[in-house]
């Protein structure tokens, strides 16, 4: 099951590598189809303002801002997982400087070849991207500072391991921070599977305390949200499903699919 839906997702985010920003920004999956009536820009945040900030390498396709909350110093080594087309890559770039490095870890090869001549444009030689699994990845124990990641976890099957990689490559009091997608109570059945195309595909998503609890168990410390906003699904898709009464129990109760930006040190 876990590989049916990496294939997935990797032929989703090749046919995205090779689109616009605004067309990736017109449906949550771009030319899949999967929820193209419903505008996916309400995710993305605005990096136009980010020192680093790429054009090319921005494909409207994050949840948050993690390089702002990431506390990268000068002279850092900084991983982003699921790297895509480099935008937060160049962000962290601009901010360890000459002496740091930057390592873009993707699984899909359009992605990677996209990154790779967005570098090759920009002339950074301390900026590289790897193809590679979140959840085996192909990189060496205690060598990051910093991990970011950017609205990609919630796409990966097995979120254990993932925390359990995260934690195996940072080196001792390295920490991640990372923008990701959770839900937040019990979606109601009837307007799940609604929810999950409107979040970007967001199948994957899971409870944001059993998010914590993960990365609580894996042996991170001081676990801290520096940002959390929900996101809106529309009430014209939410009427189809329950009367306007349950919509307003269901807006006061708080049920609802989130993003948040969390960090947590090793």
């Amino acid at each position: 099951m876990n590989k049916d839906i990496k294939e997935v997702v990797k032929e989703k985010y090749s046919l995205i590598a090779n689109q616009s920003k605004e067309q990736n920004e017109s449906s949550c999956c771009g030319s899949t189809g999967c929820c193209d009536t419903i505008d996916y820009a309400v995710f993305a945040e605005d990096y136009t303002s980010e020192e680093g900030y790429s054009k090319d390498a921005d494909l409207g396709l994050g949840c948050g801002l993690p390089t702002s909350f990431a506390g990268i110093e000068k002279g850092n080594s900084v991983l982003d997982l699921g790297s895509g087309a480099g935008n937060d890559c160049f962000v962290a770039r601009a901010q360890v400087g000459e002496k740091g490095k930057v390592t873009g870890l993707d699984f899909t090869d359009d992605m990677i070849s996209k990154a790779i001549a967005n570098n090759e444009k920009l002339g950074y030689t301390n900026v590289e991207f790897i193809k590679g699994d979140i959840e085996k990845m192909p990189l060496e124990d205690n060598q990051f500072d910093v991990v970011v990641s950017n609205c990609v976890l919630n796409l990966v099957p097995d979120k254990d391991l993932a925390f359990t990689e995260i934690h195996r490559v940072l080196a001792d009091g390295g920490h991640f921070c990372i923008s990701d997608v959770v839900i937040e109570g019990e979606l109601p059945e009837k307007i799940k599977s609604d929810a999950e195309m409107y979040a970007g595909c967001v199948s994957g998503a899971i409870k944001k305390a059993e998010y914590l609890k993960i990365i609580e168990d894996k042996g991170f410390k001081n676990i801290v949200i520096h940002a959390e906003k929900e996101i809106e699904i529309p009430n014209t898709i939410m009427l189809n499903y329950m009367t306007m009464d349950e919509l307003r129990q269901y807006k006061k109760d708080k049920i609802g699919i989130y993003s948040i930006t969390v960090n947590a040190q090793k």
